[in-house]
């Protein structure tokens, strides 16, 4: 189910873009539902070890530990956090600007993620 968010901007639920992925690849929504569950539990667990997981050419996921701090409001502390961080690569960026959809072949190995 979509929600609208606002009239430009729509959240695609998991069941949503499980089902894109499926049509636009042809596999089954089972094997897509396993693939993507099998993804983010290895990326959960790279980053919760500490690791930071590089997509070449999407960006990268990496663990940020906040410090506790007071409340202003009030007499309770917010304890020390973590939160998992995404940082998009220049290509993932030029794409969001408007620029034309860059293919495979125009993600290098060694730029930056």
């Amino acid at each position: 189910m979509t929600q609208v968010m606002t009239d430009s901007h729509r959240r695609v639920a998991r069941r949503e873009f499980i089902s894109r992925v499926a049509a636009r690849s042809g596999w089954p929504i089972k094997t897509v539902t396993s693939v993507y569950e099998e993804i983010f539990g290895e990326l959960m667990d790279a980053v919760a070890q500490g690791e930071t997981v590089v997509l070449t050419g999407f960006g990268r996921f990496y663990h940020q530990a906040h410090k506790g701090h007071k409340v202003h409001f009030g007499q309770s502390a917010v304890d020390d956090y973590s939160v998992l961080k995404f940082s998009a690569s220049p290509i993932v960026n030029r794409q969001l600007e408007g620029h034309p959809s860059l293919t495979d072949e125009a993600i290098v190995e060694g730029e930056p993620a």
